[in-house]
């Protein structure tokens, strides 16, 4: 059997380190917040803390070097645990929220997708606004991305949780030969990128309050806001155009600026298959869906079409979630178009959520192939990304990933179901939660969230987020009977 103490161990470490995190929103209620608010996210320090302490004594005894297993459990285990502690000051300091609601909240955070419970955000105080936008900079990127270059410090080896974390089907990639090296490299560039956005959004319009939540929820991809009417609170298009601009950036592989910052050449970028990929969809979903507003009469002015096509194709393709206006109102094909988009549109390697862009391409080159050896069956004729040749095992991957995707949506959707949903809402929900995107269809669209779900099919859809950030195989492999075995 599979031996849990060297896993809680490690787990124990990264909970001290994470109940630092709760500084930020501490230092917020200190300077805009009631005193008591101060009190709640102290305590939640101190919790945290504590419980992170308490577990490494009682596991210190068992460290080992972590096996591939480990990774994927301490993974798993990451992601369940700390949105527990997460959620805690949530419910204590939101009136009425239940465990299950501060959960929800705290898992969308962590996992960057967005959907949220509340309502009343704009009477929310500052300081619990800060702690769900912040924990959506903290887990954009991916808390075990950090915690790949702190682990070799401790002594413990970090290469497998750098693969079961690292989204996409290339994981076996790195880009400097020390994995502690990369991961500080990758989050060097996030948070240069964070600190350009934090200024742009003030430059824009915003206060500092919000300049620095929405930096935070638009880096992480994950569409936060202090506002019920999210970039609608503003209409402004110089707010709307910062906003989409880092939402695309962020949306592709923060490797590929990493290496563009260290060949100090953009040919990394512009050379990409994924990337060209990326923005030729984004630019064509924009062109398209302005024509489609346009005839249809939902704008008369062709340049306000073009500027809610393109915050929407961007914030919904990238998995983002911000909305500027009730989309669900729009032609049919408008609402759905955006959704599909949220499936795969953003590049492995960013902080979007979904199918991811590159797995996408091998899909269309693999039906391609096979196009191709029907009419020419003995044509030599191989799967390439680039100048590269894939293997084989990597498509067979792809095509595993994309069984189990699609097994995952309709289970759940089923689920929902039965529960006595109807089908646009659960399955819209499935798809924004399994895929990242936040908002849905409707009972739980643009203009309204997923608190008039029930207890159970608010943990349907908290089950959903886990595995899609996780990316479906890391949580599944927990259920194989042969992973417990030696």
């Amino acid at each position: 059997m599979l031996t849990l103490t060297p896993v809680l161990n490690i787990l124990a470490r990264i909970m001290v380190g994470f109940s630092f995190l709760f500084l930020v929103p501490l230092l917020w209620a200190w300077a805009l917040d009631q005193s008591h608010l101060r009190d709640i996210w102290f305590q939640g320090l101190v919790i945290t803390f504590s419980a992170g302490v308490l577990l490494w004594l009682a596991t210190r005894r068992f460290q080992r070097e972590l096996m591939p297993r480990d990774g994927f459990l301490l993974v798993n285990l990451v992601w369940l645990v700390l949105p527990a502690f997460s959620a805690v000051p949530l419910m204590l300091a939101v009136d009425g929220l239940s465990w299950t609601d501060a959960y929800f909240e705290a898992m969308s955070a962590l996992t960057a997708t967005g959907a949220t419970v509340l309502r009343g955000l704009d009477a929310l105080p500052v300081s619990v606004n800060v702690w769900r936008c912040f924990l959506q900079l903290i887990g954009g990127l991916g808390i075990m991305l950090l915690v790949v270059a702190v682990l070799p410090l401790l002594g413990l080896g970090g290469v497998q949780l750098y693969k079961a974390e690292t989204p996409g089907p290339m994981k076996d990639a790195r880009l400097t030969p020390r994995i502690a090296e990369t991961a500080r490299g990758l989050w060097s560039v996030y948070f240069v990128f964070s600190g350009a956005c934090l200024l742009a959004y003030r430059w824009a319009g915003m206060s500092w309050p919000d300049a620095f939540m929405h930096m935070c929820s638009t880096m992480g991809l994950g569409g936060f806001s202090s506002h019920d009417a999210s970039f609608g609170y503003w209409n402004s298009p110089q707010i709307e155009a910062v906003a989409t601009v880092f939402m695309a950036l962020a949306g592709i592989s923060f490797a590929r600026y990493f290496i563009v910052w260290r060949s100090r050449s953009l040919r990394a970028l512009l050379g990409d298959s994924e990337v060209r990929a990326y923005g030729l969809v984004l630019l064509g979903s924009i062109v398209g869906l302005s024509l489609v507003l346009v005839v249809n009469g939902t704008y008369l002015d062709a340049l306000q079409a073009l500027r809610a096509a393109a915050f929407h194709v961007v914030s919904l393709a990238t998995t983002t979630g911000y909305v500027s206006a009730d989309y669900a109102g729009w032609p049919v094909i408008a609402p759905v178009w955006l959704l599909f988009l949220g499936a795969f549109v953003s590049c492995a390697g960013s902080t979007g959520g979904g199918i991811k862009m590159v797995r996408m391409v091998l899909l269309v080159k693999q039906a391609r192939r096979e196009l191709v050896r029907v009419i020419h069956p003995r044509v030599v004729n191989p799967v390439t990304l680039g100048r590269a040749t894939i293997p084989a095992t990597v498509i067979a991957s792809v095509m595993a990933f994309m069984l189990i995707y699609g097994a995952t949506t309709i289970g759940l959707t089923m689920l929902l179901l039965l529960s006595g949903l109807d089908i646009v809402t659960a399955f819209s929900a499935v798809v924004a939660t399994v895929n990242n995107i936040g908002p849905g269809l409707g009972a739980v669209g643009p203009m309204d969230n997923f608190g008039i779900l029930t207890d159970f099919q608010t943990w349907v859809c908290t089950l959903g987020m886990l595995m899609g950030r996780l990316e479906l195989l890391a949580v599944i492999v927990l259920f194989v009977p042969h992973f417990w075995r030696k």
